[in-house]
């Protein structure tokens, strides 16, 4: 299945003093793209009442100067499944050229705190789609 692709044009207030991105509107963009591209597979987080999606771990590496104004195509990919948590990978498209990439990991977990098994529709929704 071709990668999940979202598109976003850079807002002024995600601008810093040099007039680029800041640094965490890329992440904001990924997280965009992400919740998107679960709602095209038919689930969304609130579809899992008593689970939390916390991000255990987020990268990003920067490629190219993007600025105000910039369309950008967030592609998105499922890297990993496993029991517990997700890795999603990112791309930042400008102008068909790599911008940014990076990925999200994402632990499932309880109410008690403690990880737990991913629900089974979202688990289902991931795997039709996992490289």
């Amino acid at each position: 299945m071709p990668k999940f692709t979202h598109r976003v044009r850079v807002a002024f207030p995600d601008t810093d003093a040099s007039g680029r991105i800041h640094f965490t509107a890329m992440l904001r963009y990924f997280e965009a793209a992400e919740i998107e591209f679960l709602r095209s597979l038919g689930y969304r987080y609130r579809d899992a009442p008593g689970v939390g999606f916390p991000r255990v771990r987020v990268e990003c590496e920067y490629r190219s100067a993007v600025v105000f104004d910039d369309e950008l195509d967030i592609a998105v990919s499922v890297k990993r499944e496993g029991t517990s948590s997700y890795t999603l990978e990112f791309e930042a498209l400008k102008d068909g050229v790599v911008a940014a990439n990076g990925s999200i990991v994402v632990v499932c977990v309880g109410r008690p705190g403690r990880a737990q098994a991913i629900p089974e529709a979202l688990k289902d929704a991931l795997r039709g789609v996992a490289e």
